[in-house]
């Protein structure tokens, strides 16, 4: 059977979407609702900044269906003093609001920022005290950490490597396979139809094989990139006809 594709956006509170992407006259209130009727997946942007409320959450749980799925950015604050402390000190806070999306949440996603560099005792600190069953998901920003033996810590614990695209990336980043699904962020400013389908060329394979992907578009003002989530989902499902 082949595996799910979860494609969205990095959040989806943005009125600026509206009329390119959200209807016209939708309600601040109406825009998770509206947004998951087209897309299977929403990164939580806010999460990065400030702990959710479980009225928040479940508030998002409520305007999605069940084979929706979210995935949250660890409190940014949290995620550094985890990694760079006592994981086991920092973990339960930083992590007990994600619990509370239950099934609909696809994976937590880890950033480690580029001013960090490589270090696999710290690494292992975290892996070891990651709550059991809490999916992961490792954002790498400081190429340091690109190594087959991280990659090796990485998928002993079924934690999953992020590929991110940016602008600033000469070439596409490659994908590994760490963990039981994919987790992929297009952060480009912008993709042509061609770059769309090379994407989409490069994911069916792990969809074939039974693993799930979470492809994320990065946030822009006018909603353009929604629309190109909605596309690559579209090319995708075609692909595996």
């Amino acid at each position: 059977m082949d595996g799910r594709l979860y494609t969205g956006t990095s959040g989806f509170a943005y009125r600026d979407w509206v009329p390119t992407f959200y209807p016209p006259g939708t309600r601040r209130e109406d825009l998770l609702r509206s947004y998951a009727t087209r897309l299977a997946a929403c990164e939580l942007n806010n999460t990065y900044y400030r702990q959710p409320t479980p009225g928040r959450i479940a508030a998002w749980v409520a305007a999605t269906p069940p084979g929706f799925r979210f995935t949250a950015k660890a409190q940014r604050g949290g995620s550094i003093r985890a990694l760079l402390s006592d994981p086991r000190a920092v973990l339960p806070w930083l992590t007990a609001p994600m619990t509370a999306l239950g099934e609909r949440l696809g994976s937590v996603l880890f950033r480690v920022p580029a001013e960090v560099e490589r270090d696999d005792r710290r690494l292992t600190a975290l892996l070891l005290a990651w709550p059991a069953g809490l999916p992961l998901t490792i954002e790498f920003q400081n190429p340091s950490w690109f190594d087959d033996d991280v990659f090796a810590l990485l998928r002993s614990a079924g934690a999953v490597l992020c590929a991110t695209e940016t602008d600033d990336d000469p070439e596409p980043p490659s994908l590994r396979l760490t963990g039981p699904f994919v987790y992929l962020r297009l952060r480009r400013t912008a993709y042509t139809p061609e770059e769309l389908g090379a994407w989409v060329d490069r994911i069916e394979p792990f969809l074939r094989a039974g693993h799930d992907a979470f492809v994320f578009f990065r946030h822009d003002a006018g909603g353009d990139s929604a629309l190109r989530a909605v596309e690559f989902s579209r090319r995708a499902e075609a692909a595996l006809r």
